[in-house]
């Protein structure tokens, strides 16, 4: 949570619950926490090793710039890896997905030989270059 918070500006811890005498985890530990992020709330629960995450859940992170985009490539993927089309796992194991605003238009262009370039482009890349998709479409 206090990572998350630190990687985006519309942040803020809302509350945190902690492990009582005698609860299934330590004494005084983060049994739930509540944090917000961009407006939506998410409640993060103390599950312990048995529960991981993988790639079946991801947050979308739609971007207005390309600088928006390389401040959280950067530090989402602090100790994660990068992955194909935009997508990266953070250091905890969550799936993201980085994404410019403009490529749902792009993909859903009614000149679907322009479209197909953008895909094609897109396909190729770890973090999204909107340069390079725009480059892309128009056929460059």
């Amino acid at each position: 949570m206090t990572f998350y918070c630190s990687v985006f500006e519309n942040a803020e811890t809302v509350s945190i619950t902690r492990y009582g005498p005698g609860g299934p985890g330590p004494e005084g530990g983060v049994m739930a926490a509540t944090f917000r992020l961009l407006g939506q709330e998410f409640i993060a629960l103390d599950g312990g090793p048995q529960f991981t995450f993988s790639p079946a859940v991801s947050f979308m992170v739609v971007c207005d710039t390309q600088a928006e985009i390389d401040h959280l490539w950067e530090k989402l993927g602090e100790g994660g890896k990068p992955n194909v089309c935009g997508w990266l796992d953070d250091r905890f194991g969550l799936t993201w997905q980085i994404v410019p605003g403009v490529l749902g238009t792009m993909l859903q262009d009614k000149d679907r030989e322009r479209a197909g370039r953008v895909m094609r482009a897109m396909m190729q890349m770890a973090k999204i270059d909107i340069a390079g998709l725009e480059r892309a479409r128009a056929g460059e």
